[in-house]
């Protein structure tokens, strides 16, 4: 999906598939759902009648010209129409590209714990099917046994492998992807056709895309704009009879009045108006962003908070093993020795960290002599696991408190240099595992939390686009602040429940402000359902996709950035082609209205800023513009205004200057050159 990225705005499928899109969509029942172009389409019509009865008499205006003034009308049409169409054969493409990674894929399913090969299609929520090295992933689910390295490239276009496993928030697998190695039990998590896959599919086709609010509101604005033009042209008629008393030749012909009419109501951001929210959730998408909604792009644009899960967000996911620290009078290789024989039975990503660092450190297991030892497994109840020896030692690696009280229980003391090493360590931002041997302390595991490369300076982007980052962690404040401090973020909050991520939410939307969460994890799905925009990473788990109204495919906790600015795109598109529009209108008034009355009134000369060569060639020039800047304008309503971060006041007077003034200039400039072609033919 990556390639699409630089893909061409119009490559040849997808422009013949539009261009015949753009006459289906002439349908009314399609129109309608656009006011203004609707309108457009209505007056198409009355100048198309009005066509055939200038073939009987001169009343109703010559029949060429007629003629000349309806093809204009029917071309602006199919322009509006190409404009969206074009915008929906680009996510039907890439519809096309998702659907060829959803094919039928035999399904290993267990069924009273014999293996079943079904085809994927069959799959059912609740069913557990087994996936082998080389297998493809058939359906969304839980891996709930195993883990395996899994190439996603078919969803992310990641060529990289990434790790999914059992418990904890990785678990999540999504149907079309490959598994590279190992074994996996998965539990099948979705309806046949509700998949994941399923409903990108839906979203990019476009077919489940509702008007957002902003859309909605803008519609009704441009509509009540249209509806004041037909008052306005429908006086201009009694007043042109009403002058034609005194002065002869001031009579208004039908043609004049609809093409007066179609050039004034704001057909430019009418024709535009869905191509701009549709490519706005395309955007999304070439940035690997998956959105269950319109109005989730376009809140995006206007976010003042975003809350942060810490791990797997702002840090890379695990801790690690960073630095042995031996108990004075304790030999460091016999210390690496105990950490490594305490690991053995530690499958955690920590535990491994562990076993890593005392390879660096010169040891290997190999080396070690586990002959009839016995495994003690991690407990919640106990916090600690370790190792019993053939020989009679124990071994035990866990929290500080836990083996505090293990040493202290067997009347032993607790070292205070080692208490003190662990103070600095957790002020550090790291964690510390302390190692007894039969119930001695031996000394303390530095673990620390891995913070993902240049996410500083992606935070310090937000802070400039006045989005203000606080992270969320269960960590205890010590560890939250070093964190918080070294990741950049405005604010923190330690020892967070899932409940204190939700009143943190509703206390800064109750103060009026729009609040994005980015998380993985089932604890994080309450956060995520109830922010405005709720961002999920596709490696999280299931429920934390379903709750969100984005998903991350590349798993990036500062993908907001691009989010926010695809947001502020997509309103500040929509905002800058209304001001050209309605500034366009400006013009193309000067235009018409004294060609129209200038013969008659010749106090109106002033008016005639343009001196255009006649009345017919002035609206036959306004006209033309008003039709061809709409394909003109499509490239940018596909890409959208470019956003920096320069403030809202900045960015308001840049856009005015440009659009605003450049709305009003451009017409002036483009009338008169096409009437200097026109007049050549009348």
């Amino acid at each position: 999906m990556k390639d699409n990225k630089s893909a061409s705005l119009f490559q040849k499928e997808q422009v013949m598939e539009s261009l015949k899109q753009s006459f289906v969509k002439l349908n009314p029942r399609v129109m309608i759902k656009n006011p203004i172009m609707f309108t457009v389409e209505v007056v198409t019509v009355v100048m198309l009648i009005v066509c055939f009865l200038s073939l009987g008499t001169s009343e109703y205006g010559a029949f060429g010209y007629n003629l000349l003034v309806f093809i204009i009308l029917f071309v602006t049409l199919l322009f509006a129409n190409f404009a969206e169409a074009i915008a929906e054969a680009r996510g039907k493409a890439q519809a096309d590209s998702l659907r060829k990674t959803r094919e039928e894929t035999p399904a290993k399913v267990l069924v009273d714990g014999k293996i079943h090969t079904v085809s994927s299609s069959r799959l059912k929520k609740g069913d557990y099917f087994i996936c082998e090295a080389g297998d493809t992933i058939p359906a969304d689910g839980e891996i709930v046994e195993g883990l395996a390295s899994i190439d996603e490239s078919a969803i992310t276009g990641e060529s990289a492998p990434v790790i999914r496993e059992a418990g904890g928030d990785k678990s999540s697998v999504t149907g079309g992807t490959k598994v590279l190695s190992d074994k996996i039990k998965v539990l099948v998590t979705q309806q046949p056709g509700e998949s994941f896959l399923d409903k990108m599919i839906a979203l990019v086709e476009g077919a489940t895309r509702q008007k957002t609010p902003n859309e909605i509101a803008l519609t009704i604005l441009l509509a009540g704009f249209t509806l004041v033009f037909v008052i306005v042209c429908v006086t201009l008629i009694p007043m042109a009879d009403y002058t034609n008393i005194d002065h002869p030749g001031t009579y208004i012909s039908i043609a004049a009045i609809i093409s007066l009419f179609v050039c004034l109501i704001p057909t430019t951001i009418g024709g535009l108006l869905s191509a701009i929210g549709i490519a706005g959730m395309d955007r999304a998408l070439r940035a690997n962003v998956i959105t269950k909604s319109g109005k989730a792009v376009e809140t995006a644009g206007d976010i003042d908070t975003l809350l942060l899960d810490k791990t797997g967000t702002i840090t890379i996911g695990n801790r690690k093993a960073t630095k042995f620290y031996a108990a004075p009078g304790v030999d460091e290789r016999d210390f690496i020795e105990a950490c490594l024989l305490s690991s053995i039975s530690d499958e955690t990503p920590e535990g491994k960290s562990i076993v890593e660092l005392g390879r660096e450190s010169g040891m290997r297991m190999r080396n070690l002599n586990t002959t009839g030892a016995r495994m003690i497994k991690f407990t919640a109840e106990t916090k600690c696991s370790g190792v019993d020896l053939a020989d009679g030692t124990q071994i035990r690696k866990g929290a500080f408190d836990a083996i505090r009280k293990m040493v202290e229980g067997a009347g032993n003391e607790f070292p205070k240099e080692v208490e003190e090493i662990i103070s600095s360590i957790s002020s550090n931002g790291g964690t510390p595992l302390v190692v007894c041997v039969n119930k001695k302390v031996t000394g303390v595991i530095e673990l620390q939390d891995i913070i993902k490369p240049g996410i500083q300076e992606r935070f310090e982007r937000l802070r400039k686009m006045g989005v203000k980052t606080v992270m969320v962690t269960g960590d205890n404040p010590l560890t939250a602040k070093y964190i918080a401090e070294k990741a950049g973020v405005d604010d923190f909050i330690a020892e967070a429940k899932p409940e204190d991520k939700m009143e943190y939410i509703k206390k800064e939307q109750q103060a009026g402000k729009l609040v994005a969460m980015m998380g993985d994890g089932t604890n994080d799905a309450p956060a995520l359902a109830q922010a405005n925009v709720g961002v999920a990473m596709n490696s999280g788990t299931q429920a934390a996709k379903e709750a969100g109204n984005m998903v991350d495919l590349d798993n990036d906790p500062t993908k907001l950035i691009e989010i926010v600015e695809i947001g502020k795109q997509l309103l500040m598109t929509r905002g800058t082609l209304t001001t050209f529009s309605i500034a366009n209108d400006v013009a193309k008034y000067f235009a018409i209205i004294p060609a129209l009355f200038m013969v008659a009134i010749p106090q109106l000369a002033p008016l005639n800023i343009m001196g255009l060569h006649s009345p017919e060639t002035a609206i036959l020039s306004a006209i033309i513009f008003n039709a061809v800047i709409i394909p003109i304008l499509i490239p940018l309503a596909l890409r959208g205004v470019r956003y920096k971060p320069i403030g809202a006041s900045a960015l308001l007077r840049r856009n005015l200057l440009i659009y605003g003034l450049g709305g009003v200039i451009a017409p002036f400039i483009g009338i008169k050159l096409i009437d200097m072609f026109v007049s050549l033919f009348f």
